[in-house]
């Protein structure tokens, strides 16, 4: 499938697109979800691809056989990043000519960098499964070589995929650059790894719970921490591919985990 403008997480006219942000996440459960859309709603706009009801979110990550992306993680590694394969919307439309993003998400000190191309999905899982060169358009080439040589390099492999809806705000005015998602339902599993596999997920963080992802370019704005300390919220270290690394048991539960009562099959 070509690539469409309107289609949530299609950068139309870009090769190439690279994100700088600083970013603070919350764990919020749903009995407060509401008083905080609310605000939220007040003062920033829709995603022009959220809607009414959001959309969906499915990631295949990569990493090496001993999970050293993982480890960067949970160590605190000031300068880490990871390979994963995005698709946003309905998983069971996906096929080989579906546009998905091959994405590095790095952190450098207090800095999130994400860089990312889109491609049809077949060419996706040839550059990052088969590890083989796939054609590109302009300006595209450098970063599909630098995904080539990780993947080959650190023998990186699929370790598991996560999925969540998304719902998505965005600034205006003096808050321009900033961006609020609610992400809920964060669901994963550790086999059949395609995207678009007819395969079971599992809750990975409790479904009372959504993760609150705070955005922004240069600095978050101080009515969002202080309405943040108006509703007692707490700011969290939560990974959804940390989480989902733990929760199948790849690796021991570390202090980040979210614990898994009330996990239900989703």
């Amino acid at each position: 499938m070509p690539v469409r403008p309107g289609q949530p997480g299609v950068d139309a006219g870009h090769a190439l697109r690279a994100f700088n942000r600083y970013e603070i996440k919350y764990l919020v459960d749903h009995a407060a979800l509401a008083a905080l859309r609310e605000e939220i709603a007040a003062r920033l706009d829709p995603d022009e691809h959220s809607g009414a009801h959001g959309y969906e979110v499915w990631s295949t990550y990569y990493d090496t056989r001993k999970l050293r992306f993982y480890w960067e993680k949970i160590e605190g590694i000031r300068f880490r990043r990871k390979l994963r394969l995005r698709h946003y919307g309905d998983r069971s439309t996906i096929s080989d000519d579906t546009t998905v993003y091959v994405e590095i998400k790095q952190r450098v000190n207090r800095v999130t960098q994400k860089r990312r191309v889109a491609l049809p999905y077949r060419d996706a899982r040839l550059l990052c499964d088969a590890r083989q060169l796939v054609a590109s358009e302009p300006g595209q080439a450098a970063f599909i070589q630098e995904v080539l040589g990780l993947v080959s390099g650190l023998d990186l492999r699929p370790v598991a995929v996560t999925g969540y809806h998304r719902e998505a705000f965005v600034g205006r005015d003096a808050d321009l650059g900033l961006r609020v998602t609610f992400d809920h339902r964060v669901r994963g599993r550790d086999r059949d790894l395609e995207l678009g596999a007819d395969a079971e997920n599992r809750l990975t963080i409790p479904a009372r719970l959504a993760v609150v992802e705070i955005k922004a370019n240069e600095r978050v704005p101080y009515w969002i921490t202080d309405l943040a300390a108006r509703l007692n919220l707490s700011v969290a270290r939560v990974s959804k591919y940390c989480q989902s690394v733990e929760a199948f048991g790849r690796a021991p539960r570390s202090v980040f985990h979210i614990p898994d009562h009330d996990f239900q099959e989703a």
